[in-house]
């Protein structure tokens, strides 16, 4: 989005934002795509609490909503997706206060992961400890050149606590995911592709017009078998190939007994389009 369009939406009076209780981000809705911006430029979008609580917010509306077939999450300005969580926030945390902001984060990063529709992350800058995080949750990753990522959080006497040390393992294997949380270093957009951490470099001025492409072929196909299809693999991660297999089996015959297999099956025997209505 350019500074215009967020502009534009900051002081949008549609229903579909001004139903929302949201400060830290701006919210829209338009033509099956939810527009997800955090909007804390000054702090270059870090994440404190009201921001993880606008963010479940707007994500879970985006889940209900029927009409919704994807989400992008990006960042407000040119500088930064999300520069990590509020420091300030950590200075004087009891244990028991991190141990509820890790699992508070943790809580709202599940959501979009295991949202049940494709979130694209659309990464326009810093993308450190919380920032990374949160675009490791998310179904694919997008990033300009400018585009930097990281988990730094050693340096503040800190480790990830939003899933880093889970996900980025998962994304880019054990070796250079602990080299990455261990030194604390940062790294461009180019070494993130070459090690699989995100799925395409684009120019900052296609960032969401390519987002919103993806969305738009992936919106093509059956949603109960995207719905399903992210499941798989979300679950097959966490488990062995063998009961992977298992959950595989499952959702497929899930799908099978769906209006929208008939449908799917039956056009391609036609030669024509399907019209899948999501049943």
């Amino acid at each position: 989005m350019t500074n215009s369009q967020y502009s534009e939406l900051e002081h949008s009076t549609s229903p579909a934002v001004a139903a929302l209780p949201l400060e830290t981000i701006l919210y829209e809705k338009r033509d099956g795509i939810a527009y997800v911006t955090l909007n804390r430029p000054k702090a270059l979008n870090a994440l404190n609490k009201r921001a993880l609580a606008d963010l479940r917010t707007a994500f879970e509306d985006a889940r209900d909503d029927s009409e919704v077939q994807g989400i992008i999450l990006t960042g407000a300005g040119d500088r930064s997706f999300i520069a990590g969580a509020d420091i300030s926030e950590f200075v004087d945390i009891s244990t028991i206060e991190a141990e509820q902001s890790s699992r508070n984060g943790q809580g709202v990063l599940d959501l979009i992961e295991t949202l049940g529709k494709p979130v694209i992350a659309a990464v326009n800058g810093l993308a450190l400890g919380g920032g990374c995080e949160t675009a490791m949750a998310c179904t694919i990753r997008l990033a300009t050149e400018n585009a930097k990522f990281g988990q730094p959080e050693v340096k503040l006497g800190l480790i990830p606590g939003f899933g880093g040390t889970q996900r980025l393992p998962r994304l880019v294997g054990k070796g250079l995911a602990l080299q990455l949380i261990l030194t604390g270093a940062m790294i461009d957009a180019q070494e993130a592709y070459r090690i699989g951490l995100v799925n395409e470099i684009v120019s900052s001025a296609n960032l969401i017009s390519r987002a919103e492409a993806i969305l738009r072929q992936i919106a093509a196909n059956a949603p109960i078998a995207i719905k399903f299809a992210i499941e798989a693999v979300n679950s097959g991660m966490n488990a062995s190939q063998s009961e992977g297999l298992r959950i595989e089996s499952s959702l497929f015959a899930i799908c099978a007994a769906t209006e929208d297999k008939t449908e799917g099956t039956l056009a391609f025997l036609e030669k024509r389009s399907p019209r899948f209505q999501g049943k």
